[in-house]
């Protein structure tokens, strides 16, 4: 990620396997990185009023701004293979981490990013919650709520373009990455390390451009379908 030595950066579920490789590379790098957690510091993205008073007291500008949060299982639940298997709990638990908590990170984006300058925004999402390439079906409330985090990231990178012409906002893919998060699943999918994902994802953001904000692209920056 060339260019960004000395900038500073803010990620958003750093105690995470991804989140904190995010952060320890970016580092390694040279950037100033402020890190927040739920683990670390209280940080719960599910309580509104949690991330009012954590993200309030932050000083930007942020030329980088990472949400690392998410999860697949949530209270014990795992993804939902048949219609029989949803329930209100579940999915509510999908949307308020998948979707509304990384919303709630948003609203702070028009103060925590510079207006005269390159800066970025990126959120993990999941290519399963691309509504055009589910050709399996299942996994309900996790594809929902990715769906609707790349819609929430995709208006607001319009409303943003309108006040910092140089902000890009990105929805990510990372791939199946070898952590708690994906133990049960790793058998079926080729897995890259933490790291590895890391520098896979601050590669794709260093080659995107303000035409390119809003988009929704894989750990190798190819396009994924809506």
């Amino acid at each position: 990620m060339q260019g960004w030595t000395d900038r500073r950066a803010l990620v958003i579920g750093a105690s995470g396997g991804i989140g904190a490789s995010l952060a320890a590379e970016m580092e390694a790098r040279g950037a100033e990185v402020t890190r927040l957690s739920r683990s670390a510091d209280g940080l719960d993205i599910t309580d509104p009023a949690s991330v009012e008073a954590h993200l309030g007291r932050l000083a930007g500008p942020f030329d980088l701004v990472l949400v690392a949060t998410g999860a697949l299982e949530i209270g014990g639940r795992g993804p939902e293979k048949s219609l029989r298997q949803i329930t209100a709990e579940g999915l509510a638990a999908q949307f308020a981490l998948n979707a509304i908590g990384p919303a709630l990170v948003m609203r702070h984006a028009p103060r925590l990013l510079p207006r005269d300058r390159r800066a970025v925004l990126a959120a993990l999402s999941a290519r399963v919650g691309s509504i055009g390439d589910n050709g399996l079906g299942g996994w309900y409330g996790y594809r929902a709520s990715k769906a609707a985090l790349n819609q929430i990231l995709r208006s607001a990178a319009i409303e943003i373009a309108r006040t910092h012409r140089h902000a890009i906002l990105a929805a990510l893919h990372p791939g199946t990455v070898a952590t708690r998060f994906t133990r049960d699943y790793q058998s079926s999918h080729p897995t890259v390390s933490p790291e590895e994902a890391a520098r896979n994802l601050l590669s794709v953001l260093s080659a995107l451009g303000p035409e390119d904000s809003g988009c929704f692209r894989d750990w190798a920056g190819r396009p994924i379908p809506w």
